[in-house]
């Protein structure tokens, strides 16, 4: 998983509330668990006017130039700023997977579905819970300012926008440090990799049974 130490980034609106996980990759995409493949059909209900399948050429496919993602000036974003309840739904991992492989590195908003907030640590992507007002403000900003920036400083815990204004935020201990070092699940426990194998060894020793298992 990538660290998570700085970050400035280009921020898009998505000035949408309870936004759920199959408007973030619908169902029919989800056909595989590896963590790749998934960010091309990041919102695919609102970014083409047809109906998307696997297999699809998006590069032949209409365009919907209303949806905020494809509108020119926020192309390249890294930062998506939302409205409340974001990620509800079904708890499906490969929604932080596609937007990741989108482009994001971080959210910010009001208010995250807890299942989706979690597996964003998981996979390395930053969600920030912010006051409604400050949210509004950022949204103003976004709009009104071409090229509107945030840089997200992850071990001070704080967002400066691109017009000096600074906001903190709150992140709990343990899963700061995860992203500061970029720790999964898998990553945490290889940590300790030499204890696991002295212990299994030590295991076989006492319980040598076990070893019919192990082939």
């Amino acid at each position: 998983m990538e660290e998570f130490i700085v970050h400035t980034g280009l921020v898009a609106p998505l000035d949408r509330e309870n936004v759920d996980t199959d408007a973030i990759i619908p169902k029919q995409f989800m056909k595989s668990i590896r963590r790749s493949g998934f960010g091309p059909h990041a919102f695919d209900p609102w970014r083409y006017l047809d109906h998307g399948e696997p297999g699809m050429d998006n590069s032949t496919r209409p365009l919907n130039r209303e949806f905020i993602l494809n509108q020119p000036r926020y192309q390249g974003a890294s930062i998506l700023l939302t409205r409340r309840n974001f990620g509800c739904g079904s708890s499906r991992e490969h929604a932080p997977w596609a937007l990741q492989e989108f482009g994001f590195r971080a959210l910010v908003g009001p208010s995250f579905a807890e299942i989706f907030y979690n597996n964003c640590f998981k996979n390395g992507l930053l969600p920030i819970v912010l006051p409604e007002v400050q949210i509004a403000r950022l949204f103003e900003h976004t709009h009104s300012i071409s090229g509107f920036q945030l840089t997200i400083n992850l071990e001070q815990q704080t967002l400066r926008t691109s017009n000096e204004e600074e906001y903190p935020f709150e992140v709990e201990a343990f899963r700061k440090y995860c992203l500061l070092n970029g720790y999964d699940d898998i990553a945490l426990t290889l940590r300790h990799a030499n204890l696991i194998r002295s212990y299994e060894n030590k295991r076989l020793e006492s319980q040598a049974w076990l070893a019919k298992f192990l082939t």
